[in-house]
């Protein structure tokens, strides 16, 4: 089921301006793409409609507000700062200073610790007295 051949367009410069705002939009259908690369017919149909609007004399920000009023905050592959979005901007890194800050209260509290409160490790346990070493197969007198 091969498609044709899209033909090649009349207007470089308007397909650059085409594919630079289809790059700023996400694909509805496949999430992790944006129209630029997705090859879903929803994608091209609006890949047409931008093309369509930037023929008619709409700049590139008309553009993407129309496919935001239209798809809302979602269909930018980076959406604007706003109430709503905030936790998407501020989540990882608050996540992150949560991690490294309590990365280092456990540090700390680890270190201030006497030896004896850590777990000896199997080859490090101490052995039960009257134990001959030598009968482990232990060698290093």
């Amino acid at each position: 089921m091969a498609k044709e051949a899209v033909p090649a367009v009349a207007d470089p410069v308007l397909e650059a301006r085409v594919m630079r705002i289809a790059a700023e939009l996400r694909c509805l259908v496949c999430q992790n793409q944006t129209i630029a690369d997705s090859h879903s017919g929803l994608a091209e149909d609006l890949r047409r409609e931008v093309r369509e609007q930037l023929q008619r004399g709409a700049s590139d920000a008309q553009v993407v507000q129309f496919m935001t009023d239209r798809y809302g905050d979602f269909v930018r592959y980076r959406p604007p700062f706003k109430t709503a979005t905030a936790l998407l901007w501020i989540g990882p890194a608050a996540l992150l200073v949560i991690g490294l800050g309590t990365l280092v209260v456990v540090l700390r509290r680890r270190t201030k610790l006497a030896p004896d409160r850590f777990e000896a490790d199997d080859d490090e346990a101490p052995r039960p007295a009257g134990s001959d070493p030598a009968a482990d197969g232990d060698r290093t007198r």
